[in-house]
């Protein structure tokens, strides 16, 4: 019995350290909690937030909390949101499927060990190709927006237009995009055509 436990335990700690267990244990988990516990929001643009905590693993060598760390609660909120909204849902009777396309951040404050924090994600508007997010990570100790990052969701085997429409049983013009993210969006599409004249690739050929 004790062999067997020390087995397990030494598998549990491999599949923490080499799989990412913590990731592969909260994804899923912010997805059914979102799907099953959390209400349906019918307003595709409306705010939804996402609670979280600076812990230990999560401190750089500056014992704030590090960059990476910020994509990945990002990535959590981004995918409970979707699921609350129906967008992953009407993905998946479409038979389609996203993927992240591109993503910028701004850091404004460090936050640091323990310290509470929400965040704040919404949907900021769709074109033939791709949803825009954006995700605010807030103090709950002064409110204080501490990073900003935003999100190119591309979408494969359907577009934008089509899932709302979907959602909403009619069609729905998309909301005038924000200045900020329109400069942000020719900087990745001259960004594209850059790396496909460096490619040799024809402008015909499209960044998936």
């Amino acid at each position: 019995m004790l062999g067997l436990l020390v087995a397990l335990l030494a598998l549990g700690l491999a599949v923490f350290a080499l799989l990412d267990g913590w990731y592969l244990v909260r994804f899923p988990c912010a997805v059914l909690r979102a799907r099953l516990l959390q209400p349906r929001v019918r307003d595709l643009l409306a705010e939804q937030r996402f609670p979280g905590r600076v812990l230990p693993s999560d401190l750089d060598l500056l014992l704030h909390m590090n960059n990476a760390r910020y994509l990945r609660e990002a990535d959590f909120a981004r995918t409970a949101h979707l699921t609350r909204c129906g967008v992953l849902g009407a993905l998946r009777e479409l038979r389609a499927h996203s993927v992240l396309a591109a993503s910028c951040a701004r850091h404004r404050r460090s936050m640091r060990l323990l310290e509470p924090f929400e965040v704040r994600t919404r949907l900021l508007g769709w074109d033939d190709r791709a949803f825009y997010l954006e995700a605010r990570f807030v103090s709950l100790r002064d409110g204080f927006v501490c990073a900003l990052l935003r999100f190119r969701q591309h979408l494969l085997g359907t577009s934008p237009e089509r899932v709302v429409q979907h959602l909403c049983q009619r069609r729905v013009e998309p909301p005038e995009l924000p200045a900020d993210l329109q400069h942000w969006i020719s900087y990745n599409e001259a960004s594209s055509q850059l790396l496909r004249m460096e490619s040799g690739l024809s402008d015909v050929t499209k960044d998936q």
